[in-house]
């Protein structure tokens, strides 16, 4: 199968071929590829379906807005490059917009039609980042008890 063909088999408009484009572009040249030494949240997600693996890392800056982000790791074009391109969207933003983004958002940002079988693929890049805030605000809230009884 090849990289046009994993993205979608629809017919596409000429902005959706704009978009695959985009999409192929991210996943050949991923933007925020590769790891932090630093960082506050580190946290890894599988689509156990097709084999899909995306770890993230995020620092964050005095104002709780993400400084940097970096992800590492392997699958389809969908995958690789919805987290490429939600790297870019998500820079600068609080852990509460961040929190607030939703599978409507990312569909959005690719442009072009998901289907059924892809929609895991598209949406692990959103899973990954939010599931890491939530584990990263637990992780602060049970450090905090233990303190308090200290």
């Amino acid at each position: 199968m090849s990289l046009h063909q994993e993205i979608t088999n629809q017919a596409l408009t000429p902005e959706q071929e704009i978009y695959r484009e985009n999409i192929l572009d991210h996943y050949r040249e991923p933007k925020n590829a590769g790891t932090l030494l630093e960082y506050d949240i580190k946290h890894r997600e599988l689509n156990p379906l097709c084999g899909d693996e995306i770890t993230v890392y995020i620092l964050f800056d005095a104002k709780q807005k993400i400084k940097d982000i970096r992800f590492d790791g392997h699958g389809c074009a969908i995958s690789q490059a919805s987290m490429s391109m939600f790297t870019e969207m998500i820079q600068g933003k609080t852990v509460k917009e961040v929190a607030q983004i939703k599978k409507e958002d990312i569909l959005k940002m690719l442009g072009i039609p998901i289907g059924i079988v892809r929609m895991k693929c598209a949406l692990l890049s959103l899973r990954t980042v939010q599931k890491g805030l939530v584990q990263s605000k637990e992780q602060r809230a049970k450090s905090k008890e233990i303190m308090s009884r200290a």
